[in-house]
């Protein structure tokens, strides 16, 4: 389990029966409301935006939802009193943990994410505690199909992508996110649709953990914080190996 990817792999396994339940969708929209109202409302000069439409498509979210949450971020609809927050922190074993949240009641979250942390034996730190540790950068999860990684890779390091690596059924082409709309546009002409893409932290380096206990201590942390309804988006520097990653799944 190279940290990110996996973690990336199950979130999106799962993000069709969230998206059915409506949680997702509801995620999805916030985050496209805080893009326009940081950015403003048009994609093609957003690059935030643009990913969060992108993400939200490849779940299905209706393009009404989608028209009206750049509405109400970029003010056509009234304000939006959302905040943008981070929480950092250490999961079992050390690893490093990053939360990414929107929400209107700070007050209400900070305290949920802190027990998140601790009944799972981790620790909520201070803000910059672990957030040295990752960079951003846009990522497109492609299925293989009838695609071969050298084609793929001609078109996306063509486009500005710094890598293209193949997973069990798919390839993750990732890229520095001034180069996301380019890439974007290259696999659009192509043809090619990712089944998921987006704006995404990446560890620098990352934490092997060989223990059972303490791997799924993690990836109960990491699931638990996906599911709380503020957090957009989790990040990790852990990496567990997949036959301990069998043995939690067993």
């Amino acid at each position: 389990m190279s940290g990110h990817s996996h973690w990336a792999g199950i979130k999106h396994k799962k993000a069709l029966v969230d998206a059915k339940r409506g949680k997702l969708w509801s995620k999805l929209a916030k985050a496209i409301i805080i893009a326009a109202k940081m950015g403003g409302g048009d994609p093609d000069a957003n690059i935030r935006l643009r990913a969060a439409i992108d993400e939200a498509k490849s779940v299905s979210l209706p393009k009404e939802n989608i028209a009206r949450a750049i509405k109400r971020g970029s003010g056509e609809l009234g304000s939006e009193q959302l905040d943008e927050l981070v929480y950092e922190g250490y999961g079992p074993g050390g690893v490093a943990v990053l939360a990414e949240a929107v929400t209107d009641n700070r007050n209400r979250t900070a305290p949920e994410i802190r027990k998140i942390f601790e009944v799972c034996g981790g620790k909520l730190g201070a803000s910059g505690c672990v957030a040295w540790n990752f960079e951003r950068k846009g990522l497109f999860v492609i299925p293989k199909d009838n695609l071969t990684e050298e084609a793929l890779m001609e078109i996306a390091i063509d486009a500005g992508a710094d890598d293209v690596v193949e997973m069990d059924d798919a390839f993750e082409v990732t890229c520095n996110p001034t180069a996301y709309d380019s890439v974007s546009k290259a696999l659009l002409k192509a043809k090619i649709e990712p089944e998921d893409s987006q704006l995404s932290l990446f560890p620098k380096d990352t934490a092997e953990i060989n223990d059972v206990d303490t791997a799924s201590k993690i990836v109960k942390l990491m699931e638990l914080l996906d599911d709380h309804d503020d957090i957009q988006k989790v990040s990790s520097n852990v990496s567990i190996p997949d036959e301990i990653m069998n043995q939690i799944n067993q």
